[in-house]
């Protein structure tokens, strides 16, 4: 790709091993993330997609599996907060810089406090989305939590 995205520009810069598997996105899917996960063949416990919610009025990035949901009570408590929501698409678009199904947690347009589901340290690499549809970058968890600074937490369900 040439000049990358803000996300492969970020890990490009911090020397991070990654891989890159890109798909052919269709614009009718119903969940992005489970559309990666069966077009590239990778256990949906392993890609996790990038929601952007609001605790307490401040944007926090949460990046759980595909295959389980978001417990916004549990993100709340994460992040030191009493209530948790889903932002509104248009606020996560402007402040990550990326367009939904695309949102990334590395590289955001502005500094976002990021939480990742603890399943996350399990496993041997992760996919998240690389800042565009049809774009995934493999990498190892580790890594993700040092580039965005990310804290760990149990904030998914089944």
């Amino acid at each position: 790709m040439s000049g990358g995205t803000p996300a492969t520009v970020a890990l490009d810069r911090a020397h991070v091993s990654y891989t890159l598997h890109a798909y052919a996105h269709d614009s009718r899917a119903g969940s992005y993330g489970e559309e990666a996960a069966a077009l590239l063949g990778v256990d949906p416990h392993r890609i996790f997609k990038t929601l952007i919610a609001t605790v307490d009025g401040r944007l926090v990035c949460a990046v759980v599996p595909v295959a389980s949901r978001l417990n916004l009570k549990a993100l709340a408590s994460a992040a030191g907060g009493r209530r948790a929501e889903l932002a509104d698409p248009a606020k996560a678009q402007r402040a990550t810089g990326y367009v939904l199904g695309g949102i990334s947690p590395l590289g955001h347009k502005s500094a976002i406090p990021v939480l990742v589901d603890s399943s996350a340290t399990g496993l041997e690499t992760v996919f998240v989305s690389a800042g565009k549809r049809g774009l995934q970058v493999e990498l190892a968890p580790a890594d993700l939590l040092r580039l965005t600074g990310a804290d760990t937490a149990p904030i998914a369900t089944a």
